[in-house]
């Protein structure tokens, strides 16, 4: 059927055949034979020791490791990283003499040898095997023990009892189905690769999210060095934590102080340039907010941001306009998040107002000072969580000058190396800056 009865949407319909013969034998219990409820507090736990991968910042993003058993979704953009980081990952676990198998359905085992001689993981407990037939992979694993696994990618895998081809709604989500439950039967944890299509639904990982233990989105543009990896969803750590790689023509390098790399190139006393600390996961990172306020003569000014929430944006312009009585709805105003990285805690909306006003005022804010705090909208300046981590991170990076809400101020203990100011105003803001 070419359109939707229901919705209206075309070409939304899918064809699911049912398995003739099968019954539920691929679908056996994944724990035990016992199926009676049972009180929670009489569960045993084993202490089960995660696997490290020797790539701290993937580590990290985990929750600190590889928890046995578990099922890990890798999603991004064509080309942005995914196979090389999941090579070297594998390869990090073979240089500790771990068993690791490398299943790719786009690759021949030749071309798999060749990207891993530019990568330098050549190693003997590494097994690749060039294979989409979903059968013959559980077998392979079943037969080899691996201590981890890589299907590279899930759009490629293929389930002979099904008609429909590769790629489908039904192919990938029965072949995630069946991986899903060999993790949990054997506890071998296995990581899947998922291609993002442009709205993430026809066989993308959205379709995927709910039925694994983690998620993982690998960001950033390939125009750019940097590569990003945020946790969406795990079970077994944080969804705040985010790793940050480099990519050289070697493959990915982690970058253990990003706070460094982001201000590198900052321009020294250069009007609309703040810096700010933002707070991911347990690790604060010092990001530069560049803005530009340019007069316009169309009626409607012009609000271009890359890397912010374009809403939170034009709502401090707004607050700015009102309470400071800068007329910025003549000017153009335009923001970015140097390096590429993404912000979107409300602890940066101070740094936000500064960066507008040095621009729209012409006048720059001294290179040792750090902008924190968020911004309500009669202009007062709220408290703001990890103060202390956030201050301790721009004295190690050689600020001098923090300015944050007063609020934190009063419960904030003696730090020497850095000179603390407190505000309660975006009016104090402007003229404690300018």
């Amino acid at each position: 059927m070419g359109k939707c009865p229901d919705c209206g949407s075309w070409d939304s319909f899918v064809e699911e055949r049912s398995i003739a013969g099968s019954g539920r034998q691929g679908f056996k219990a994944i724990s035990s034979p016992q199926t009676a409820p049972v009180p929670i507090h009489s569960i045993d736990l084993e202490t089960e020791l995660r696997l490290h991968t020797k790539i701290k910042e993937f580590d990290r993003v985990l929750g600190g490791g590889l928890v046995p058993g578990t099922l890990v979704l890798i999603g991004g953009d064509p080309g942005i990283g995914k196979s090389t980081l999941m090579l070297q990952a594998l390869n990090g676990l073979a240089g500790q003499g771990h068993k690791v198998l490398y299943v790719s359905g786009e690759e021949s085992i030749r071309q798999i040898r060749l990207r891993s001689n530019r990568l330098n993981t050549v190693a003997p407990d590494l097994l690749v095997v060039s294979e989409v037939e979903i059968e013959a992979i559980l077998t392979m694993i079943d037969t080899t023990k691996p201590k981890a696994v890589v299907v590279d990618s899930i759009q490629t895998m293929f389930n002979g009892d099904l008609t429909s081809a590769p790629g489908t709604v039904s192919q990938v989500r029965e072949s995630t189905v069946r991986l899903m439950l060999m993790a949990k039967k054997t506890g071998i944890p296995i990581f899947l690769v998922g291609h993002v299509t442009k709205d993430g639904s026809i066989a993308g990982p959205k379709l995927l999210e709910h039925m694994v233990d983690t998620v993982l989105y690998f960001e950033g543009d390939r125009n750019h060095i940097f590569r990003i990896l945020r946790a969406v969803k795990n079970r077994f750590g944080s969804t705040n934590e985010i790793g940050v790689f480099e990519m050289k023509d070697k493959g990915l390098d982690e970058v253990a102080n990003p706070s460094a790399v982001f201000l590198s190139e900052r321009p020294a006393g250069a009007a609309g340039s703040v810096v700010t600390a933002s707070m991911e996961g347990t690790r604060p990172i010092l990001v530069e907010l560049q803005a530009l306020a340019s007069a316009t003569n169309f009626g409607t000014p012009r609000r271009t941001i890359l890397g912010l929430d374009h809403n939170r944006v034009a709502l401090l312009a707004a607050v700015m306009e009102k309470m400071l009585g800068m007329h910025l709805m003549s000017y153009d105003i335009f923001m970015n998040v140097a390096g590429g990285v993404k912000v979107t805690e409300p602890a940066v909306d101070m740094a936000i107002v500064a960066a507008v006003a040095s621009s729209f005022l012409d006048k720059a804010i001294s290179d040792g000072t750090v902008v924190l705090g968020e911004i309500g909208l009669t202009g007062e300046v709220r408290a703001i969580g990890q103060a202390e981590t956030r201050i301790a991170e721009c004295r190690k990076m050689g600020f001098s000058r923090c300015l944050l809400p007063k609020s934190n101020l009063k419960r904030l203990p003696d730090i020497d190396g850095i000179e603390v100011e407190g505000v309660k105003t975006v009016s104090e803001v402007v003229e404690n800056l300018f």
